[in-house]
């Protein structure tokens, strides 16, 4: 078992704790959610992507069971939530992480009430989840462009391609 500690994990939060650390927050805050299993450059770029478009940003992580649920692969996740949050923790555009147990973000969307809902180029506005809350609320729906060549799929394949027989 790997113990996660250190500074990066106080930004790692209950739904409480980042509800209460939300209604403290001035200026516009950002919310964007995924697996973020292996993290890569396209990861990276839209994280970046996301804290451009508001003062705070906070980040969903699907929990191992909601990414198993997902149908990603027996295989996956290949890093656990604890370690998937810690490094995103340690990312200083992030400003929060909550791990959420749910098929998809619509409750962490409902109760954290961002102003903007930011998701990467494989998605459509009309297909993100809480876009309708938000905008709702007078907030937007962002669509930041994939990164080619990059995904957490690719790198898993090129890994078992070199597997020694």
């Amino acid at each position: 078992m790997v113990s996660i500690t250190g500074a990066p994990q106080r930004k790692v939060m209950t739904l409480p704790e980042a509800s209460a650390w939300r209604a403290r927050c001035p200026g516009p805050v950002v919310f964007t959610n995924g697996v973020f299993d292996l993290l890569h450059p396209g990861h990276i770029d839209v994280l970046r992507g996301a804290r451009a478009e508001g003062a705070h940003l906070i980040v969903g992580l699907n929990s191992d069971a909601s990414v198993r649920r997902l149908g990603k692969g027996d295989d996956r996740p290949v890093r656990s939530e604890a370690e998937r949050a810690y490094v995103l923790a340690a990312l200083e555009m992030v400003d929060a992480v909550v791990v959420f147990g749910e098929d998809t973000p619509a409750e962490l969307v409902r109760a954290l009430e961002p102003d903007v809902i930011v998701k990467g180029g494989d998605y459509r506005p009309e297909s993100v989840v809480g876009a309708e809350v938000v905008r709702a609320r007078g907030g937007r729906v962002v669509i930041i462009p994939l990164t080619p060549g990059q995904s957490t799929t690719s790198i898993l394949e090129k890994l078992r391609a070199h597997r020694p027989a």
